[in-house]
């Protein structure tokens, strides 16, 4: 089970990592992440690293790899479709890939989860719209 969303970023691959690598720095998605807040002592480049976005999500970082450009993060609890009363082993994976004839950037957003009573994608799919599009708007 899970989603995929994708997009093409208008910026160079180191730009675009740089600016999604760090869990505590949402800046580019300023339309959709209006407030979060940083729990814990962690660095938002340390796995174990948590936060709570739009006072809804609670999220941890559960893997960064730079070489490879990918970030992958757990939702521990959250709204509807995303509490843990109704999802369990949900994990989020952004992967960025350089698009070499054009110096831009693929974003792929994905997410997967071990079991739900549904809706999970039905509600992550327009988000994770929303998300891309706030970070292709953000390097236009």
């Amino acid at each position: 089970m899970g989603c995929l969303n994708s997009a093409v970023i208008p910026a160079p691959v180191d730009k675009v990592w740089a600016a999604l690598r760090d869990f505590h720095n949402l800046d580019a998605f300023p339309n959709v992440v209006t407030k979060l807040d940083k729990v814990g002592e962690a660095s938002g480049t340390q796995v174990g690293a948590k936060r709570v976005l739009n006072d809804a999500f609670h999220e941890t970082l559960v893997g960064l790899d730079d070489k490879a450009r990918v970030l992958r993060y757990s939702i521990d609890d959250g709204p509807e479709a995303t509490s843990k009363d109704n999802v369990s082993g949900y994990v989020g994976e952004v992967r960025v890939f350089p698009v070499t004839d054009s110096d831009q950037t693929f974003v792929q957003w994905s997410s997967s989860w071990d079991h739900s009573g549904g809706g999970v994608a039905e509600f992550c799919t327009p988000i994770y719209q929303a998300l891309l599009g706030d970070l292709k708007s953000t390097f236009s």
